[in-house]
């Protein structure tokens, strides 16, 4: 959100706020993640995703996407490089579950299951039962498995257009990510919609203001028309369709809210320049226009995807 939705983002300048990283990825996990179902699902639809599909998911968290992929049939890796304590709730998922059975996963409303136990342990990228799924830390190239059939999809599901400089992290994956796949191999990046159809750009507005004079690389910025395209251009990917998917940010009620949008790591900058206790006062004055008389909280959010593919 991704983002939203960027997690795990840490300010240029000014000192770090101390960030308790295994909260933070709960809440992730638990709160925001879920917001992009509906981009997920309208991408595996399109695309037909099941048995068959090995698929390649960069940036993969703590592994929703790939749950769903796994339930719908599709042999799934993950792969990223930021956070261990996400890619620990990634791998208890998928080892929780019995990959290859029909359906979406069942999913509790606002708190998706994940399993307490110890992290696993041993080779870096971890299999699930019928060796449907693996999760990698490292890049894109470190998922790479000789002995495995090339990937036919790759996903970059985690939506540009929120932070200035992202696309070019993203362009950087993908071409470490475009050896591993077959030609012709599907690629879908993701990107907020336009601002006037996002609920939450009034939202993250707040963390660039208190992060002057501390703006810079990591500063948010509204989404632009042709993000995704001109991300194709860049890493040489050939378009093959694209649109837009509603995905309304839910939540239970304004301390939720607020939790979720501080796991996505776009605070951070905010918080270093004017404090944990001035963020969290304006983040609530900005969520209380969606406020709803039960208390629960409604942003309404359009994302766009785009689906390349590998010349």
């Amino acid at each position: 959100m991704t983002p939203t939705l960027v997690r795990q983002h840490t300010p240029h300048a000014g000192a770090a706020p101390h960030v308790d990283l295994r909260a933070r990825a709960r809440d992730w996990s638990e709160i925001q993640e879920r917001m992009l179902v509906p981009l997920y699902e309208a991408v595996y639809e399109r695309l037909d995703l099941g048995d068959g599909t090995r698929m390649l998911g960069l940036e993969c968290g703590s592994g929703l996407a790939l749950l769903m992929a796994a339930a719908r049939g599709a042999t799934v890796t993950g792969v990223d490089s930021r956070s261990p304590e996400l890619l620990a709730l990634a791998r208890r998922r998928l080892l929780s579950r019995t990959p290859g059975a029909p359906g979406t996963p069942e999913i509790p409303p606002g708190r998706p299951e994940i399993p307490e136990g110890p992290r696993p342990h041993g080779a870096r990228g971890t299999g699930t039962r019928g060796g449907t799924a693996r999760i990698v830390q490292g890049s894109p190239g470190d998922a790479m498995d000789p002995s495995a059939p090339a990937f036919t999809l790759v996903t970059a599901f985690e939506p540009i257009g929120c932070l200035a400089g992202d696309s070019d992290g993203l362009g950087a994956l993908l071409d470490g990510a475009a050896p591993l796949a077959a030609r012709g191999a599907a690629v879908v990046l993701a990107g907020w919609g336009p601002p006037e159809r996002c609920a939450t750009t009034s939202v993250l507005r707040v963390a660039t203001r208190l992060a002057d004079p501390l703006r810079s690389a990591g500063s948010w910025r509204p989404a632009l028309r042709d993000d995704l395209e001109e991300v194709a251009r860049r890493t040489r990917l050939r378009p093959d369709g694209s649109g837009r998917v509603a995905c309304p940010f839910g939540y239970a009620d304004a301390r939720s809210a607020a939790r979720g949008l501080l796991s996505t790591g776009l605070f951070d900058a905010a918080i270093a320049a004017a404090g944990q206790e001035q963020v969290d006062k304006e983040l609530a004055e900005a969520l209380h226009p969606y406020r709803r008389p039960d208390g629960t909280v409604w942003m309404p959010n359009v994302f766009r995807y785009l689906i390349a593919r590998i010349p």
